[in-house]
């Protein structure tokens, strides 16, 4: 209760707070997230999901690609829990200035977030790789084998897959929404995947708060260890309005 009461302390005293979050926000949505214990890497399909979710797997074996991603990525009936919903109501207050997000899922944008910076892109987006025409993640979903556009060519979703780069206008903000923060709220994530963990190095203030089920290789870092899952603990924050 004591970290709960510092983390509102510190939320009450901020004007300029930045959420980054990893898979363990929406893990309690229903999805599930690669590195934990019941996490994708521990099923049983012919190829690791690391490999699958490659640019050079999407290219030589795209069928396969579409099977898997479609029955695990795309979990369409998934709904915003209490983190997602505490940021959104943050943001309405003016004080956290934007939600830097690893996930694919739209759900921070679901919950009512309206800066929310995809560092590795979203399900919901999909593009003709031919016309550049837009499908959403239903049409993908409800596809036959691999989706495919009016004009004949291949749709691709609008995610960075292993192998691609990140989006470099998303990541250059997202590197500018934390150099200026005057609180850093890390939650849901290991920081193992980069460049993206690498963006806890650009914050400068005094006011790090990792909140992940389990250790990270930033808890020395931090001015705030809560080792809880983060719905449970944003659940516990009064946010007035």
């Amino acid at each position: 209760m004591e970290q709960i009461q510092k983390l509102q302390q510190m939320i009450d005293e901020s004007e300029n707070i930045v959420f980054f979050g990893g898979a363990g926000v929406s893990t309690e949505s229903g999805i599930p997230d690669f590195r934990s214990v019941d996490g994708l890497y521990h099923q049983k399909y012919d190829y690791p999901p690391e490999t699958i979710l490659s640019h050079t797997f999407y290219r030589r074996k795209t069928e396969e690609f579409y099977r898997f991603y479609k029955d695990k990525m795309l979990c369409l009936d998934a709904k915003p829990n209490a983190a997602h919903y505490a940021l959104a109501k943050l943001e309405k207050t003016g004080k956290l200035k934007a939600v830097v997000t690893q996930n694919i899922d739209g759900l921070h944008q679901a919950a009512g977030s309206k800066k929310v910076l995809e560092l590795h892109g979203s399900v919901l987006r999909n593009y003709c790789e031919v016309c550049g025409a837009f499908y959403d993640a239903k049409f993908v979903l409800q596809s036959e084998g691999i989706p495919t556009c009016s004009c004949g060519g291949q749709i691709k979703p609008d995610v960075v897959l292993y192998e691609e780069g990140l989006n470099q206008a998303t990541l250059s903000e997202a590197i500018r929404v934390i150099c200026e923060a005057d609180m850093l709220i890390i939650g849901g994530t290991s920081l193992v995947v980069y460049p993206a963990a690498g963006l806890i190095d650009y914050y400068q203030g005094h006011k790090l708060v990792l909140i992940n089920k389990s250790a990270t290789a930033r808890d020395s870092m931090a001015n705030l260890v809560i080792t809880e899952p983060i719905g449970s603990v944003f659940s516990k924050i009064k946010i007035e309005e």
